[in-house]
């Protein structure tokens, strides 16, 4: 089905493969040159969910001051603990089995599904076969250890090649599931 929201998996690495350092830093990101936003506006277009871990959401929070910058957009934060009380507005804590929570969102109307992080989480859909999309931009900087965008697996999935963009010093590279 053409119109089938499709989970998309947008992010960040360093060239050796990670997202953060090992005590979740981003300042090697912030400190590479880019160009404009890096399409970020154009894919934000195109989704109207985000999920991410816990984690995730936490270094968001601190890092936003506790503004969430995803106001508007229904938000799933998977957490091993999930709060009695909801954090309020679209945000909703889950810890719900990943192929039925993906099934979830696909059976129902919208736009795509944003899988922002972390790596464990990414890790639990790619296990289950659901990434449909990668836009991954890679980062001129190698920072040696910490936390990999891909977590070892037996799985093997193939992706095609959709297109490749350049955003001043980032290489964005978009697959898509064969």
């Amino acid at each position: 089905m053409a119109d089938e929201r499709k989970i998309v998996c947008y992010i960040a690495e360093s060239l050796d493969g990670y997202i953060a350092t090992e005590d979740d830093s981003l300042d090697w990101l912030f400190k590479v040159e880019g160009e404009g936003d890096a399409g970020y506006a154009e894919f934000m277009e195109t989704i109207d969910t985000v999920v991410m871990g816990r984690r995730t959401y936490d270094w968001v929070m601190d890092m936003e001051k506790g503004e969430y910058p995803y106001e508007g957009l229904k938000s799933y934060i998977y957490s091993r603990s999930v709060p009695d009380k909801s954090a309020g507005g679209d945000i909703e804590f889950i810890d719900m089995d990943i192929p039925a929570f993906a099934d979830m969102l696909k059976s129902t109307p919208g736009k795509n599904i944003w899988i922002i992080g972390g790596s464990e989480l990414l890790a639990g859909f790619m296990d289950a076969g659901l990434i449909d999309e990668f836009i991954i931009s890679i980062a001129p900087v190698v920072i040696g250890r910490g936390i990999p965008l891909f977590q070892k697996s037996d799985l093997m999935t193939e992706y095609r090649l959709k297109e490749m963009k350049r955003y001043g010093e980032f290489a964005q590279l978009h697959y898509i599931s064969k």
